[in-house]
């Protein structure tokens, strides 16, 4: 049987790196080199696909770009994943 115990500190802080994925795309360095201010680069996905949502690096579900009220960019997490 394991021990497991319990934090008894409600008050303390867990720190979570939530990154999102909207696509990728190969380039070889030559032509990552010659990429200048306002290049395009072509992802792997069209811009109505969902993008993928990372808790420390571990894929937790996905998502759907948003404009929210406040005219910043945020993600309706639409599923999430099953371990």
């Amino acid at each position: 049987m394991a021990n497991i115990r319990k934090n008894a500190d409600i008050g303390e802080e867990i720190s979570v790196n939530i990154s999102v994925t909207l696509g990728t795309a190969d380039l070889r360095v030559h032509q990552l080199l010659k990429l200048g201010r306002g290049a395009v680069v072509e992802l792997d996905r069209d811009v109505n696909d969902y993008v993928d949502i990372y808790a420390n690096d571990v894929l937790i579900g996905h998502g759907e770009v948003v404009i929210t009220e406040t005219d910043k960019i945020g993600i309706a997490i639409t599923d999430t994943t099953k371990k």
